[in-house]
């Protein structure tokens, strides 16, 4: 099989953080053209439109930027969920059908969540700076319309329809690419 530029970019990525773990699957998340895009075997499968933070990417605690590097999804949840199930704290509290125009007000955690995990030390890893614990995921929105353009607070937000896709098509451990500059062709 000849190597693809992507290819020989994972593989430089895996030596720098001396992991010998050969991903199949990659999720890349190009912030400037809001953009997350599904690599499976080394070539794009699916492009989806996204929504990044308002704020300047950044790794920093309490910044609520998106964050930057390479990361890997920790934990999937709502597997079962109906679509449109809101979550609080990971915990589903209701579907959005059954919610007043006041409590959809706020950008809510809808359908699924993609928990992730840095997998850089001192980058996205790590006191201050560790995307777990500040909580970033990938996950559905009520605000639908927004997609396209960064309004987050540091999450990747999805169409609740592409976030049940994409939940099926990922597991645990899936390398998540924040770059602009990650080649995918």
């Amino acid at each position: 099989m000849k190597k693809t530029a992507l290819h020989r970019w994972i593989e430089q990525r895996c030596q720098d953080l001396s992991m010998h773990a050969w991903p199949d699957t990659v999720l890349v998340v190009e912030i400037e053209k809001q953009t997350l895009t599904l690599v499976e075997a080394g070539k794009p499968a699916q492009v989806y439109t996204v929504s990044t933070s308002k704020n300047p990417p950044s790794c920093v605690e309490n910044s609520f930027g998106t964050p930057s590097g390479l990361h890997e999804i920790a934990e999937k949840i709502g597997a079962d969920a109906p679509a449109g199930t809101v979550f609080e704290s990971r915990v589903p509290i209701g579907n959005m059908s059954d919610m007043s125009q006041d409590e959809l007000k706020p950008n809510l955690i809808t359908s699924r969540i993609l928990w992730l995990r840095g997998l850089e030390p001192g980058v996205n890893a790590g006191p201050g700076v560790d995307t777990y614990n500040r909580y970033v995921y990938i996950h559905g929105t009520q605000q639908e319309y927004r997609i396209g353009q960064p309004f987050s607070g540091g999450c990747v937000e999805m169409k609740n329809a592409d976030i049940m896709e994409l939940f099926s098509r990922v597991g645990i451990g899936t390398w998540v690419a924040f770059d602009s500059n990650i080649p995918l062709s």
